[in-house]
C-alpha cells in the first residue's frame, strides 16, 4: 500500500514583495483505492471493500459503485483523486471478443483526506459512482482518472478500448466487468431501402463433368472458424495518480489589444522627459506659425 504524503511549502518573503503563497500540488502521490458494489437499496452486493485488481473479476454488474481511500494513508490539503466508472458497448461477452467499443455512460468523482478510511466507517457515507445497467454485451470499467475514453480528440478524451489492436484504455484501471447474454441492436441506418430489381430468368445450369480417370472431384470442406489471437487482458491495479491540476473556476480576463495602454504612474514614470517633451512640442508648433505668417505677409 503507498502513502499519499504533502509538504506544504513555508511562505518566505520576498524583497519588494508580499508573502509567497504555500503550495501542495507538487506533493501528492499516488493514492490506493479501495471499492464495493452496492445496490438500488444501498446494500452492498457480493464482496465487501476491497483493492483487489483483476480485469474479470466482477462476476455482478456494476451499476453502483462506492469508492474510498484505503485506511493508514495521509493525503495532503488540496491533493484530489478522480476515480471514474464508464460503460461501453461491445460486440461480444469478454474481453478477448469484445470488437468495436462505444461508450454509453460515466460518472466521475475526486476523493480528498475526507474519504480516507478510518473508525466508525459504518456510519460514514461514502462517495458513489453510477451508470446505466447494459442491456447487451457490454463492458464497466472503474478507473483512477477523469478522462473520457470515447475516441474524440482534444483534452479531456482518450482513445476508446479496442482489443485487435490492443488498446488497453481506460488508462489507470482498477477493476472491470465484461458480459451480456446478447449482441447490441444497431441503430437505424440512415440510407434509403434500395428498390428491388426486376428479377432475371436464371441460366440453364451447367451439368458438373467427371475429370479424367472417372473419379468425382474431392468435396470441399468449409475451413474451421478462425478463433480469437490470444492477447493479455488490461493490467489493473488500486494504485492511481492524483489530480495533476484544477482548472480556475473564473479565469481572469486577459488584456484587450484595441485600446491603448494605461499610462504610468509613480516614481518610476519619467514623468520629467514627459513634460520637456510636451513643452518642445508645444515651442516648435508655434514657430511654425509664426514663420508661416511672415511669409503670406511678404
Amino acid at each position: 500500500m503507498l502513502a499519499v504524503t504533502a509538504f506544504a511549502t513555508s511562505a518566505v518573503p520576498l524583497l519588494g514583495a508580499g508573502a509567497a503563497s504555500a503550495t501542495t500540488a507538487g506533493a501528492c502521490e499516488s493514492a490506493t483505492v479501495q471499492y464495493r458494489i452496492v445496490g438500488a437499496d444501498g446494500n452492498v452486493v457480493g464482496a465487501d471493500w476491497t483493492s483487489q485488481g483483476g480485469f474479470h473479476q466482477w462476476d455482478t454488474v456494476p451499476g453502483s459503485v462506492q469508492v474510498r481511500l484505503a485506511a493508514g494513508q495521509t493525503v495532503g490539503e488540496g491533493c484530489k483523486y478522480p476515480v471514474s466508472l464508464a460503460e461501453y458497448t461491445t460486440e461480444g461477452p469478454n474481453w478477448y471478443v469484445s470488437g468495436h467499443q462505444s461508450l454509453v455512460d460515466k460518472a466521475t468523482v475526486y476523493l480528498t483526506d475526507d474519504d480516507v478510511a478510518g473508525t466508525d466507517d459504518a456510519k460514514r457515507t461514502w462517495q458513489k459512482l453510477t451508470v446505466k445497467s447494459p442491456d447487451c454485451y457490454g463492458q464497466i470499467d472503474l478507473y483512477g482518472d477523469d478522462i473520457t475514453y470515447d475516441g474524440k480528440t482534444g483534452e479531456g478524451h482518450g482513445p476508446v478500448p479496442y482489443e485487435p489492436d490492443n488498446v488497453v484504455t481506460p488508462y489507470h484501471l482498477i477493476a472491470a466487468w465484461n458480459g451480456g447474454e446478447q449482441p447490441c441492436t444497431p441503430g437505424p441506418s440512415d440510407s434509403p431501402t434500395p428498390t428491388p430489381s426486376t428479377p432475371t430468368t436464371p441460366a440453364t445450369p451447367v451439368t458438373p463433368t467427371t475429370p479424367a480417370g472417372g473419379q468425382p472431384p474431392a468435396e470441399e470442406t468449409t475451413p474451421p472458424p478462425t478463433s480469437p489471437k490470444p492477447s493479455t487482458t488490461p493490467p489493473t491495479t488500486p494504485d492511481v495518480p492524483p489530480l495533476v491540476s484544477t482548472p480556475p473556476a473564473t479565469p481572469e480576463p486577459s488584456p484587450s489589444d484595441s485600446g491603448p495602454p494605461l499610462a504610468e504612474t509613480g516614481a518610476s514614470a519619467p514623468v520629467g522627459t514627459l513634460a520637456g517633451g510636451a513643452a518642445l512640442a508645444v515651442a516648435l508648433g508655434a514657430g511654425a506659425v509664426y514663420a508661416s505668417r511672415r511669409a503670406r505677409r511678404s
